[in-house]
């Protein structure tokens, strides 16, 4: 057994953590964090907990060794400078907060993302900020199934509506002929 010194046993152990988050997410989103006040930094790490992200700072080399023994090396370019990574089950969501964060505190930018493992660019980041929400696609999907069935019972009624009233009909002119 090897003796290994605390210090590389930690950063094996966080690689191995970052490894591990990488895998486990739909999304990921690496973001420079540079010149953000505390408190726009806390505003964003409360919003992305609620939405269930998980937000870490790491060190470009550790985030570059948990990929690589991923075998992914597209990142690799942006791992310049501060880098937080901002792993989440929804990739709309995670969007949609660093979009709103930027628009509002214009003072971070997103790196590059990671959707189910295959890198995605900035633009492609910001065209899923614009999607509806889950349970607003959701919504519409079970409206879109909904409507034909809605549109069936409308004509079925209207059907049997008219039936009804030519049996009206047809029973007030025997009434009237009686």
């Amino acid at each position: 057994m090897e003796n290994k010194k605390p210090q590389f046993l930690e950063k094996e152990a966080q690689v191995e953590s970052l490894q591990q988050r990488f895998a486990a997410s739909s999304a990921a989103i690496l973001t420079d964090y540079r010149g953000i006040t505390v408190a726009e930094d806390t505003k964003l790490r409360r919003s992305l907990r609620e939405a269930g992200v998980d937000y870490q700072v790491a060190k470009n080399t550790l985030i570059r060794r948990a990929c690589h023994n991923l075998g992914i090396d597209a990142l690799d370019p942006y791992l310049e400078g501060p880098t937080a990574v901002a792993f989440s089950p929804d990739p709309v969501a995670v969007a949609k907060i660093f979009s709103d964060f930027i628009r509002d505190a214009k003072k971070t930018a997103i790196k590059a993302a990671l959707l189910d493992g295959k890198p995605i660019n900035v633009a492609a980041v910001n065209a899923l900020a614009k999607l509806p929400s889950r349970e607003v696609l959701l919504a519409q999907i079970l409206g879109a199934m909904q409507s034909p069935l809605s549109g069936f019972v409308g004509v079925a009624t209207g059907l049997l509506r008219q039936f009804v009233s030519v049996l009206d009909q047809v029973k007030d002119l025997k009434a009237e002929q009686a």
